[in-house]
């Protein structure tokens, strides 16, 4: 069985594929139980001109508050960000396509990573595992628990938004989820005949 999740974040320009650029990516690998291995990954990606000059006002006053738009000209090419993601991935991750992109609301991540990063984007399992969908259904049905999750420091940097991440699914599963071992074998089979839907009918 393989348990690893790729953990992910992105810093960009902007939200639009066509016209703005990746600048930073980091990367942390963990166990099922959300064990980080290794040391992780985080570079910033040196982006072309054009993108910083179409940068929008908020955007540019988020990544200068967090130091990272002054390390920009020092940064590293695409291809060679990628090549350091993909070693650190690998020594952790040996088979492709079996582990899961994770993070927070990493539908925008995986978009740029597929434009700029193919190699990483293809190596992980299509499917994701999304915080904020978790956040989202808690703030349905667990509010109290939603409202009193870990305070993010929010300084918009990628390692430091990927360990965000990974606390609070942390903590999301010990407040909101079934305790461990769960449910035995016919007490989830009992849970899931109640949710069966009946055949659609026929037209």
């Amino acid at each position: 069985m393989n348990d690893r999740m790729v953990w992910i974040d992105c810093e960009m320009t902007g939200l639009s594929l066509t016209s703005d650029a990746l600048i930073e990516v980091a990367a942390l690998v963990t166990d099922s139980e959300l064990n980080v291995l290794g040391q992780g990954v985080d570079i910033v990606i040196r982006p072309p001109d054009a993108a910083l000059e179409t940068m929008p006002d908020v955007v540019r006053e988020m990544h200068t508050a967090s130091g990272l738009l002054d390390e920009l000209a020092g940064g590293t090419t695409l291809a060679d960000a990628e090549a350091q993601v993909m070693a650190y991935v690998r020594e952790h991750v040996k088979e492709p396509g079996k582990a899961p992109l994770c993070g927070n609301s990493v539908g925008t991540d995986r978009g740029f990573l597929a434009r700029d990063m193919p190699t990483l984007e293809t190596f992980l399992h299509y499917r994701i595992v999304d915080v904020s969908s978790v956040k989202e259904l808690a703030r349905r049905w667990y509010p109290r628990a939603y409202f009193n999750s870990p305070e993010k420091n929010g300084n918009h940097r990628a390692l430091s938004d990927i360990r965000e991440s990974i606390a609070e699914l942390r903590y999301y599963r010990e407040a909101i989820f079934v305790p461990q071992p769960g449910p035995d074998s016919d007490t989830a089979k009992t849970i899931a005949a109640r949710h069966v839907l009946p055949p659609e009918p026929r037209a």
